[in-house]
Formats: structure tokens, sequence, C-alpha cells
């Protein structure tokens, strides 16, 4: 392949990348079916999560509303159908759109799921590819009147890391972050640029709203404890030598 061709490809995959910014989250027990479709999804730009288990994926949908829930029916400690119904009734995820993926494929397992609330059903086994073409085609489809494009503006993802600025609450691979006051304003001002430098009086003014005195003006303090918190992701937060920090993008 030729330089411009290489160099077309790439475009076109960060192309991808942009136009799939939707968040997605996958409720499915099976290891290898879980691990295909994250693959299939994420190569076509989509930021994935995961959870094997009813309850925790419940959970974890509250935590970083996703744009779409792929949800199995057959699950532990908490049943696909009963995740959909508590789904439902939550008013973070009432608009949400979910996707059955199933091998309960009887015309009466399809009608119930969709009664249920689910905006497509897909029985197993399935083709990635028809499983990505379903999904593009519930994502196009217009959200209630009920529910607007604030929610998605409200959140800031970048790496392993997602900002829900409505809420004041920042997520890390889906686990919330314990953070502080400054901590969180920290952390939000370097995603609100991914990539970009901010100079320690920069930051300064951003954790402190302009009062330095509510807040202890070191800001390398609020960077190591902010990095801490991170754990395996503290290199998310990089240093710039004689200028400041910033954000991988």
């Amino acid at each position: 392949m030729s330089l411009a061709g290489t160099t077309d490809l790439s475009a076109k995959k960060g192309l991808v990348a942009a136009m799939n910014s939707e968040r997605i989250l996958l409720i499915e027990d099976d290891a290898d079916i879980s691990e295909l479709v994250q693959y299939n999804l994420e190569r076509e730009g989509f930021k994935v999560y995961a959870s094997a288990d009813g309850e925790a994926g419940l959970n974890l949908a509250l935590q970083v509303r996703p744009d779409l829930i792929i949800l199995d029916l057959m699950l532990p400690s908490l049943d696909g159908l009963s995740v959909c119904r508590r789904l439902r009734t939550e008013n973070a995820t009432k608009d949400t759109r979910i996707v059955m993926l199933t091998a309960k494929g009887e015309e009466s397992d399809v009608v119930v799921g969709l009664e249920m609330g689910a905006d497509d059903y897909v029985t197993k086994p399935f083709s990635p590819r028809e499983l990505v073409a379903r999904i593009r085609a519930v994502l196009r489809r217009p959200l209630p009147e009920n529910r607007g494009e604030s929610d998605r503006e409200d959140r800031i993802s970048a790496g392993p890391i997602m900002i829900d600025a409505a809420r004041h609450e920042a997520f890390c691979h889906g686990k919330p972050l314990a953070l502080t006051l400054a901590e969180y304003r920290l952390l939000a001002t370097l995603m609100s640029r991914p990539g970009i430098v901010f100079t320690r009086e920069q930051l300064i003014e951003k954790i402190t709203g302009g009062e330095a005195y509510v807040i202890d003006r070191n800001v390398d303090v609020h960077v190591r404890a902010v990095r801490k918190k991170l754990g395996d992701d503290a290199d998310f937060i990089m240093t710039v030598r004689g200028v400041g920090y910033k954000c991988r993008d």
C-alpha cells in the first residue's frame, strides 16, 4: 500500500471514530460473545463498557448513562427482562436505547422483550456485522421529545475517564471516582481540551474559581491526589516539564 493510501486509511479510521462517539454498555455473561461484540464495536469507533452480571450491569448503566445497552436475557443475579424493566423506571435510563441479544428466539420471547421496552431483538447465533448495523439503525432513531442533546453535551470522555458535568461526577472505566471539589475541577479542566497543556496558573484559576484562599494553591498536590485515585491509569495525566499538565487525548 502506498503512503498516500495509508494516510487515507488512517484518516478514514479517524473519521469513523469521530462519527461513532456513542457509548455502548454490553451486559453479557458469555465471555466469548462479550469479547466478540466488544471487539467489533470498538473497531467501529464506539466506546464500550461491559458487565457480566445483571445487577452490576444495571448499576453501571445508572453510572455511565450509555447511549445504547446490549442486553442478554439469561444473566446471573438479575435476569435481562428484570434489568430492562428497571432501566425503564429510572429517570437516568428510561429513554436509553436497548437491544436484546439472546438465545431465546421464540416469537413469544421476542414479543415479551419488545413489550418490556427493548428497541430491537437479536437472537443468537448472530452476525457481528448485522448486530453493528442494527445498533446503528437504532441509534439513528429520534430520541423521545423529553430527552434532548443536553445529556450528551454534559458528558466529556477521554481515554478511560468520563466526566458527567450535570451530576458533577467522574468515572474511570465506569467506576466512580471519589474526588474532592478541587480534584474534580482539575480533572474536568484537563479533559475539557484533551492533549492541550494547561499552565499551573491556569489550573489554579480553574480549581479555585478565582478564590485562591478557598483551596490549596499547590496544583501539584492535587495532581498527585488525582493520579493516586486513578491507580493503573495515573499516567492519564501527563506532566509537561516547565509548563504544566495535560491529559491524554
